[in-house]
């Protein structure tokens, strides 16, 4: 039986952490031909599953059925484990499921999608979005409204006078003010409660997108009647170490119970007739067709895993790290972080570091990396276009021209940065041999010749060829 062969539970600790993380010993294939263990600098994209996430995911497969309605013993089984994962969702945000509706969805984008699918504003209402958003929290209310948008400060912060003052100028207009909880880009963290407290003060509700926060800081959307409680909230399962396909809207029941589902069909009705659909109530409404029960599994367990370490455990380590990397990064004249430089503002900073390298090429430093360390990390603007020019200080002529050679299939010229993000289970080790390599990058000491391929924007080294089915195959 499959169950025989899946481990025990365990007690995780950051002490341990690298040997529960599926894939943290895989070697990658060098350019000299030599294999490394591969260093994850890339979570703030995606993270690595948990061991014990993946073995309860295969556990579960046994009794794998269709939730709700059915009869048989497997089917009930689900239900019930289905709705367990909302309890433990309310726990780790700490919100009350009597009067908040916990919708799963497949992602962050597709909860916040569905949140401005439903919020039917006239053209007398806005919606306020910051400049330091991911697309995923600046498109989806652009398609459903006018949209005007916060300023942020030189470093990246939010400038919070500029929001206070769209607060006051926009006060009885705004339909929402939409907020990232910290960037994807410079890390920096928003003090979400006491920014909704100001938003509720001005007669606006507020949405957090907690993709990026949620697998770092501890996160209290409080009571509905406390002046700083998180209206709505969305979250990713594969930002934090559960990567199979499942994310949350949190929101008020009586806020959905107002309107018609985003989607429809099965699970979203209570009774239908040939000219007529009663709907069935949130959050049941708003999870049309059969629902990734797996996928909440899954995030049901790494919350559970989180909460056991403890999120303030795991904010420190991360503080260490990104003050540990900011200090080490001062040995490097050459690169230009963008953020704060301080190792002492590590407080409001999660450990996500933007930088360049000056006179090389993002995407450029970005292939070094990974053909000549064996580091994964991300360039270019990180879904957050609008947020990276403002940082690198890309003017409108410049923007406009940009624009025309990429739509011309030119990438070469595009502006970006690189990003080397962390998790819980990174160490300082695996910073070292990150600095080491920017050192040989920056001073020009590099093994390969790397061509450019203009229309993808991608520099890879000339004569090198993997063979990715050595690794994996379908």
């Amino acid at each position: 039986m499959i169950t025989e062969s899946i481990s025990p539970d365990v007690h995780l600790s950051l002490a341990n952490i690298q040997e529960h993380i599926v894939g943290y010993h895989k070697t990658a294939p060098l350019l000299n031909g030599e294999k490394r263990q591969y260093i994850n600098f890339d979570n703030a994209a995606s993270t690595p599953s948990l061991k014990p996430v993946l073995d309860k995911v295969v556990e579960f497969m046994e009794w794998y059925s269709s939730i709700h309605r059915g009869t048989g013993f497997k089917s009930q089984l689900c239900t019930e484990v289905f709705e367990q994962g909302r309890e433990i969702v309310s726990r780790f945000l700490k919100v009350d499921p009597e009067k908040n509706a916990i919708i799963f969805v497949k992602n962050a984008t597709e909860a916040i999608n569905k949140l401005a699918n439903h919020m039917h504003i006239g053209k007398d209402k806005l919606f306020l979005v910051s400049k330091m958003e991911h697309h995923s929290n600046d498109l989806p209310w652009r398609a459903n409204g006018r949209v005007v948008h916060v300023g942020v400060l030189q470093d990246g912060r939010l400038h919070e006078e500029d929001l206070l003052d769209k607060l006051r100028k926009f006060r009885g207009k705004i339909a929402l003010v939409a907020l990232t909880g910290a960037a994807n880009v410079t890390g920096w963290v928003n003090d979400v409660n006491r920014l909704a407290a100001l938003c509720h003060k001005h007669g606006s509700k507020i949405l957090v997108d907690a993709a990026q926060l949620a697998p770092h800081r501890a996160i209290d959307m409080r009571p509905d009647d406390d002046p700083s409680h998180i209206d709505f909230l969305a979250l990713s399962a594969h930002k934090m170490y559960a990567p199979f396909g499942a994310g949350v809207l949190v929101g008020p029941k009586d806020f959905f119970e107002q309107n018609d589902p985003d989607y429809v069909g099965g699970g979203t009705i209570s009774i239908v007739g040939t000219d007529y659909a009663h709907w069935a109530e949130p959050p049941e409404k708003e999870e049309a067709g059969t629902p990734n029960t797996v996928g909440v599994v899954a995030l049901a367990k790494t919350l559970q895993i989180l909460l056991d370490i403890g999120m303030e455990k795991v904010a420190e380590h991360e503080k260490y790290l990104t003050g540990y990397v900011l200090r080490r990064l001062r040995e490097i004249p050459e690169v230009q972080v963008y953020g704060g430089t301080d190792p002492g503002e590590v407080e409001n900073r999660l450990g996500v570091i933007a930088f360049n390298i000056k006179n090389i090429p993002h995407a450029l430093i970005a292939s070094i990396l990974n053909y000549e360390g064996g580091i994964g990390v991300r360039n270019g603007c990180f879904c957050a276009h609008p947020y990276v020019k403002e940082l690198l200080g890309v003017n409108e002529e410049e923007s406009k021209k940009l624009n025309e050679e990429i739509l011309a299939g030119d990438r070469s010229n595009l502006p970006g940065a690189v990003r080397a993000s962390f998790g819980m289970y990174n160490t300082t080790e695996e910073v070292d041999d990150f600095v080491e390599m920017l050192k040989i990058i920056a001073a020009g000491d590099y093994r390969g010749e790397y061509l450019l391929d203009r229309r993808a924007g991608e520099y890879r080294p000339k004569g090198f060829h993997l063979d990715f089915g050595q690794y994996f195959r379908l």
